[in-house]
């Protein structure tokens, strides 16, 4: 990057000429420092970017592999009780799981206060 306010050689520099480079020089490096940070940020950006693809392939491949367990245990129980029994019983522990789940992540969102209403 060429010098915003090129150097004066002569050793009778005057105060305002000074000035004049001083500002012309931190102008410069403030515009350095920033471009410092935005490639930093970029660079940062990039990697979250990619991390997320990630977290959400593994997302989506965990939920497959759920669904998968689920007919798995329906298939395993339909000689037993039949496919309909089979599949209301799995989805029933299923959602019994969820509704207990959701109760628990419910009570964690109120304060804890210690008194009770």
């Amino acid at each position: 990057m060429p010098d915003p306010v090129p150097f004066l050689t002569d050793e009778a520099e005057t105060l305002p000429a000074m000035v004049t480079r001083l500002a012309g020089e931190t102008r410069a490096l403030a515009g350095a420092e920033i471009a410092v940070y935005k490639a930093k940020f970029g660079i940062t950006l990039a990697a979250y970017k990619t991390a997320a693809v990630f977290f959400v392939v593994a997302a989506v491949l965990a939920l497959a592999a759920l669904i998968a367990l689920l007919v798995g245990a329906i298939m395993t129980l339909t000689p037993l009780v039949g496919p309909g029994w089979a599949t209301l019983i799995v989805v029933g522990v299923v959602m019994a799981l969820a509704v207990i789940l959701g109760l628990i992540g419910k009570s964690k969102l109120t304060p804890a206060t210690g008194i009770e209403p």
